[in-house]
């Protein structure tokens, strides 16, 4: 009788083979017996191991293109059998089914190349089933839980109830993230074709914590980074090289520091301040981009976060060094620059890679979430239009994109001067154009005479371009779009600088 039988039994069916030969074989050694689908079969039965194929142990072979292979009593029965459960007992005698003890799934890969064939049935299917049926049966989704399995037999015999319960946890979180990935792609191919651009009617998220941060954006709060399954992001491939732990602010500065400086093709530096720049410069290479960057505001980037879109040389970290930073990145260190850099304890060192900039950018609000496209500030001139009777040179311009990249990336109301390739003044989040300006043109100082000044939004008055004018402003990049544009572009004229409409707005809260 199947109640009365002391050999367990694990079901083994991965579409990932790596280590299920292993895996098999220590189960095998300690007295289990193997029941396996048709691919998984096949690899264990080369490899010499006794194994019953599911075609066996059901009486049919896979049919319809592999689409039905597992969905059969005689497995699922054995697998959701409560086997104190005396009817359960007798459905299984009388069915000649035995229990199953363990079972091993990898799912179809289906974001790796969506489509109707990789939407996996059978695998989430035996997956939930174990899960639900935990207080028996272990089920294990990862590769990784591998050897945990093996470590609890080795040491306890079994599988006990604490591991059982914490797979089963990880298994529905796993059929969960699945069929979030179907979901999502059938959002998309269900947006009518004249409407591509159109945002899906649902939207449906799966996210893993990643790492748990020192603290959130104050001391008091708990904060942790979470991956959106099924989304791209540098966060999950970059790696820490030393200081302490990333907090909340860390993490969302550092990731403002390196989305701004992708956005320049030729070697930039970032300083970064409360998720705002503080300086900003393009050079000829990365140590002289480093050094005028910190130049724009040395005083506000105590304690930012510095980005390098170019190998960090040993130049510019003993530049850093000195200068009190909670979070440098770069794409990789040049021999000697580490070693300088980790002569600070604290100084949190991250090698990434370039930021993916894709998919959709989302904010929680009081029981609901803001949903919009990612911001995407370039550097193609070809559509700005001169609005004034001044023409700009070629100079004011390398400055004008700088100005307006890096104006992008900073809170509204936000103004940037920008002049050699460098920002030299930035005033950011005021209620009000002006005072930003005032701010921008205190903080340059000198340097504002014959810079470039970009604004992220129109000037509602002239009362703005007055004020970029008698600091010495050469050249002003603005959306545009204002009922009182005429004001502005005379405003630019009397002062004989450039005003240019880039018909595009950039609004940062």
């Amino acid at each position: 009788m199947c109640q009365n039988r002391r050999v367990p039994r694990a079901l083994l069916s991965v579409y990932d083979k790596t280590g299920v030969v292993e895996f098999a074989r220590a189960l095998h050694d300690a007295g289990w017996e193997l029941l396996a689908s048709g691919g998984t079969a096949k690899t264990l039965g080369d490899s010499g191991l006794p194994v019953i194929d599911i075609a066996t142990l059901t009486g049919y072979p896979a049919i319809l293109g592999h689409r039905v292979v597992t969905l059969h009593p005689a497995v699922h029965g054995g697998i959701l059998a409560d086997t104190s459960d005396a009817a359960h007992l007798d459905d299984l005698a009388r069915h000649d089914i035995e229990p199953i003890d363990l079972v091993a799934v990898s799912l179809y890969p289906f974001v790796s190349r969506p489509s109707i064939e990789l939407i996996d049935i059978g695998g989430p299917s035996l997956v939930r089933g174990a899960a639900k049926n935990h207080a028996r049966v272990a089920v294990v989704t990862d590769r990784s839980q591998y050897a945990e399995v093996l470590d609890e037999l080795r040491q306890h015999g079994a599988v006990r109830a604490e591991m059982r319960r914490k797979f089963a946890a990880r298994a529905f979180a796993v059929t969960a993230a699945y069929d979030t990935q179907v979901a999502a792609w059938f959002a998309e191919r269900a947006t009518e074709q004249p409407e591509q651009t159109a945002l899906p009617e649902t939207i449906t998220l799966r996210l893993e914590r990643e790492a748990t941060l020192r603290y959130g954006e104050n001391p008091h709060q708990r904060g942790a980074r979470y991956h959106v399954v099924g989304e791209r992001s540098w966060w999950s491939q970059s790696e820490q090289l030393g200081g302490k732990e990333m907090s909340y602010l860390n993490v969302f500065d550092a990731d403002a520091a390196w989305s701004l400086v992708h956005r320049f093709n030729d070697p930039a530096a970032a300083v970064i301040k409360h998720a705002n720049p503080c300086g900003l410069a393009v050079a000829d290479d990365i140590t002289t981009a480093y050094v005028r960057a910190h130049e724009c505001d040395p005083l506000s980037a105590f304690g930012g976060i510095v980005a390098l879109n170019r190998s960090m040389t040993k130049a510019a970290a003993e530049a850093l060094v000195n200068v009190f930073t909670e979070v440098v990145i770069a794409p990789s260190f040049e021999p000697g620059a580490l070693e300088v850099l980790l002569t600070k304890m604290n100084l949190r060192v991250l090698r990434a890679p370039a930021p993916f900039r894709d998919g959709r950018s989302l904010r929680a609000v009081d029981g609901a979430v803001l949903l919009q496209d990612h911001d995407a500030p370039s550097d193609d001139t070809s559509a700005w239009e001169v609005a004034g009777t001044v023409q700009p040179t070629a100079a004011q311009m390398r400055d004008a994109v700088v100005a307006w990249v890096t104006c992008a990336a900073t809170s509204s109301n936000a103004i940037v001067l920008a002049r050699d390739g460098r920002a030299v003044g930035i005033g950011a989040g005021q209620q009000n154009r002006v005072d930003a300006a005032r701010i921008a043109c205190a903080r340059a100082g000198e340097r504002a005479n014959g810079s470039v000044a970009a604004s992220d939004a129109f000037f509602p008055f002239r009362d703005g371009p007055d004020v970029l004018a008698a600091a010495g402003v050469s050249l002003i990049v603005q959306p545009g779009g204002s009922v009182r544009d005429e004001e502005s572009i005379a405003a630019a004229n009397e002062h004989d600088i450039v005003m240019m409409f880039t018909g595009v707005r950039h609004f940062r809260h």
